[in-house]
């Protein structure tokens, strides 16, 4: 019979301890999330010299940017998951 209490309750958890159990489950989320935040900023610094472009073909190669930061890294994590648990798997833990 299967055990009716939930293991871990979610609601009585704070955003950091949320945080920090995602980035053990996910380290990539956290690369991702570091990755958007730097080209965000790099395209906060660079706005005042974006010479000629206008603003919304300006902030649209932005999120196109910030997206494919995140992106790369996620795919990055699921690659090095797939990787660590059929290829490199180790006999002796089973």
């Amino acid at each position: 019979m299967a055990n009716s209490q939930p293991i871990f309750d979610y609601r009585d958890e704070s955003h950091a301890d949320k945080l920090a159990r995602k980035s053990k489950d996910s380290p990539f989320m956290i690369i991702g999330i570091i990755g958007l935040i730097g080209v965000c900023g790099f395209g906060a610094y660079k706005f005042k010299t974006r010479g000629e472009m206008s603003t919304s073909v300006f902030l649209m190669q932005l999120r196109v940017a910030a997206q494919g930061t995140v992106v790369s890294a996620l795919t990055l994590g699921l690659a090095y998951t797939l990787a660590k648990k059929h290829l490199f798997k180790d006999d002796k833990a089973e």
